[in-house]
């Protein structure tokens, strides 16, 4: 999609984001060609993908990611229960980089599972979008010979009772 006049003026109407680029400019007369370019720059409040909740097993690592686009580039926060959460907080690592930012859980606890928002800023606006950290269980096999075989699937962390007659 082009746009193309034939005066010293471009006009863009209805200005977005996927109008900015790098626009060129050519003159010409009887002696001469001359080129110049511009480039444009359309600033917007970030939009934010949807978040993918994450499972983790207890004591595993846990990793949340969020990703924003804005122009200016966003700045990230990050909060549970209405409450910011800071790197180095409780075994917690965030770590932004462009557009991207991800809140790291070194030794997930029961403690950590819950609803987590992430917060894209830029100085025209703002937008979140929540991911719910969950718990992920690892099956175990059991296996208890005696004069009879049982077989039993048990979660990783579960009490073992075993009953003799």
């Amino acid at each position: 999609d082009s746009l193309s006049s034939d005066s010293e003026v471009l006009e863009i109407p209805f200005i977005s984001r996927y109008r900015a680029g790098v626009y060129e400019c050519t003159a010409a007369n009887e002696i001469a060609v001359d080129t110049q370019t511009v480039e444009l720059t359309v600033n917007y409040p970030p939009s934010v993908s949807d978040g993918r909740d994450v499972g983790v097993t207890l004591g595993q690592r846990g990793v949340l990611q969020c990703e924003a686009d804005a122009v200016p580039e966003a700045d990230f926060e990050w909060y549970r229960d209405d409450r910011r959460i800071f790197s180095d907080f409780d075994g917690i690592e965030i770590e932004d980089a462009g557009a991207f930012s991800k809140l790291t859980f070194f030794n997930v606890s029961e403690a950590d599972y819950g609803n987590y928002t992430c917060v894209a800023i830029n100085k025209l606006g703002s937008a979140n979008t929540s991911i719910i950290l969950y718990g992920k269980f690892q099956w175990l096999l059991v296996s208890v010979k005696s004069v009879w075989s049982l077989f039993t699937i048990l979660r990783l962390g579960e009490v073992v009772r075993i009953f003799f007659p």
